[in-house]
């Protein structure tokens, strides 16, 4: 792996709430793995650094993409040479993320968003080829069935007796690695953060080559609070909550939706009595810096 993962726990949350429905819940703390590389970044990104041919990669990622910094990272950790084409005119002054990025030697190559709608195009990769060399792709956010092959990984540190596992989804890549590696009796439940994501069955059944039990994935499409690192101050509410209530911290584009999703399900009754529940941390922390100072008191 790129960096060890060892020491991957799961912290048991209890409240009053869960008690009375009768329901086990943890969270698998893959934040914890590393300060940068952390979270479902690792095991996504592993086969695809294990396998490039040249040594430079191209990825791509919005102003605040969590999957930009950790390939940023991982590639100078492995001395590989990293592009990153970031969604969106270049602004005055660069986000946290993207300053990290280039703290780490990622080159930063600005696209308007007219032609990030194209990225995936044979002549879009081409532009890029001709502009930076012989290089590999690394699909935005790990898409593809290398990254979906690396987050079945995840599955090795989930208790074989958890009946359902919870995760955010932004590229539905992790959802689909749950997916190739779950037990049958396991549901997987995920947490679309972006608004309008509506075909994740489609891209699990690429991401997966069709080798998924449709009956075991449930999408909730209610928790994106307005898209994709939007926020209302319910959300920012609640993560502060479940922060000194439990010592979990969460961030506001992915895993604080999650969360908040997950105990709604909770007090609608969506588990049964009994049900063990595994929440996948996926980490990407360091979003919450482009909120403003003390906007989260953790």
């Amino acid at each position: 792996m790129l960096t060890p993962v060892t020491t991957i726990r799961t912290q048991t949350i209890d409240n009053a709430l869960l008690h009375q429905k009768r329901i086990q819940l943890q969270v698998l703390r893959l934040d914890e793995i590393h300060p940068v590389i952390s979270g479902n970044k690792i095991f996504k990104l592993q086969h695809y650094l294990d396998t490039i041919s040249n040594n430079t990669v191209i990825t791509f990622g919005g102003a605040y993409s969590n999957h930009l910094v950790a390939t940023a990272f991982a590639c100078k950790q492995k001395g590989i040479r990293v592009i990153g084409v970031v969604r969106g005119e270049e602004p005055a002054s660069l986000s946290h993320t993207l300053q990290q990025c280039i703290q780490n030697n990622m080159k930063l190559h600005f696209i308007s968003r007219e032609q990030y709608a194209a990225k995936e195009s044979d002549a879009f990769t081409a532009t890029l080829k001709k502009m930076f060399g012989d290089c590999s792709i690394i699909p935005e956010g790990g898409y593809g069935i290398k990254g979906a092959a690396g987050a079945a990984a995840i599955m090795n540190y989930i208790d074989a007796g958890v009946t359902h596992i919870c995760c955010a989804a932004g590229t539905a890549t992790t959802t689909a690695g749950l997916l190739l590696a779950a037990r049958p009796t396991q549901q997987i439940i995920a947490f679309p953060v972006l608004k309008g994501l509506t075909d994740i069955a489609q891209r699990i059944h690429f991401l997966t080559a069709g080798k998924f039990n449709p009956e075991q994935l449930t999408v909730e499409y209610d928790y994106h609070f307005g898209g994709y690192a939007k926020k209302t101050p319910m959300l920012l509410q609640f993560m502060n909550e479940l922060y000194h209530q439990h010592g979990l911290p969460t961030d506001f584009v992915y895993t604080g939706k999650m969360m908040l999703g997950v105990m709604n399900l909770v007090k609608k009754d969506f588990f049964p009595v009994n049900s063990k529940i595994c929440v996948v941390h996926t980490g990407g922390l360091q979003g919450n810096l482009s909120l403003p100072k003390n906007t989260l008191t953790f």
